[in-house]
C-alpha cells in the first residue's frame, strides 16, 4: 500500500489547536462530470463505472489500514455527504469492509462547496463568460465566492460545525472542497494554500493533528 504524507510547516502566526481525533477521508469516486471537468458543486451527479471501481478500492485500502492498526469498523462513526455520489461511495466502501452498506449517517454540512450559477460549466466556459471574475478568484481562492455560491471560508464554518459534533474517530465520504477545508481544520495547510492542488479519487486520506497521509 503506497503512502505519502504532508505536514504543516512553521508559521509565524499561531494557529488554532487542531482536532485530537483521527479521520479517514474518502473523496467520492469519479462521475461523468468529473471526467468532463465540469463544476459539480451541489448538483447531484451519480458515480460512473470508474467511480464505482474507485470506491471499491477505497474499501480495500481502508480494510487494510484498520487491520494493520488493530481497529474495527465498529470503532468509527461513518458519515457521508447527502449527495448520491458520496453516498454510493460509502455504501460500496462499507460493503468491502464486510459491514451493512446502509448503516451510516448523512450530514448536509458535508455537502460540496456550492459553485452557484457556475455549476455544470467547465472553467473554460466560465472564462468565456467573464474572464475578469476568474482573475479575481485566482488572487484569493480561499475567500472568493462564485456568483450565487459560497467560498471555502464559508464551507469551513459548516464543516467545522459538523466536526465539533463528532465525539470520536470517523470515516467520511465527501468532496474535494471538504477535503481542502479539512486541511485547514487539521492545521496541515494555511487557508491561502489549501485550495491549491488536486484531491485524488480512489485513495484514502488519514487526517491527524498537523498531518495528512495518503494511501493508494
Amino acid at each position: 500500500m503506497h503512502r505519502t504524507s504532508s505536514s504543516a510547516g512553521t508559521e509565524s502566526a499561531p494557529r488554532p489547536e487542531p482536532p485530537r481525533r483521527k479521520l479517514y477521508f474518502v473523496r467520492h469516486g469519479e462521475t461523468d462530470w468529473n471526467a468532463e471537468r465540469r463544476l459539480q458543486g451541489q448538483r447531484d451527479v451519480p458515480l460512473n463505472a470508474l467511480g464505482r471501481k474507485q470506491a471499491a478500492r477505497c474499501g480495500d485500502l481502508l480494510g487494510d489500514l484498520l487491520a494493520v492498526s488493530g481497529a474495527t469498523p465498529q470503532q468509527f462513526a461513518f458519515t457521508s455527504s447527502p449527495l448520491s455520489r458520496a453516498r454510493e461511495t460509502m455504501e460500496i466502501l462499507r460493503t468491502g469492509l464486510g459491514v451493512a452498506p446502509e448503516d451510516y449517517i448523512t450530514d448536509a454540512r458535508l455537502a460540496e462547496l456550492s459553485f452557484g450559477r457556475w455549476e455544470g460549466l467547465t472553467y473554460k466556459e466560465v472564462r468565456a463568460l467573464d474572464r475578469s471574475v476568474l482573475a479575481t478568484r485566482e488572487r484569493d481562492k480561499w475567500n472568493f465566492q462564485p456568483p450565487g455560491g459560497e467560498s471555502y471560508a464559508q464551507l469551513l464554518v459548516r464543516v467545522r460545525a459538523w466536526h465539533d459534533s463528532v465525539s470520536g474517530d470517523a470515516v467520511v465520504t465527501a468532496h474535494g472542497g471538504v477535503a481542502r477545508v479539512l486541511l485547514v481544520l487539521y492545521a496541515v495547510k494555511p487557508p491561502a494554500e489549501a485550495p491549491l492542488g488536486d484531491v485524488a479519487q480512489g485513495v484514502v486520506y488519514e487526517f491527524a493533528p498537523g498531518s495528512v497521509n495518503r494511501y493508494g
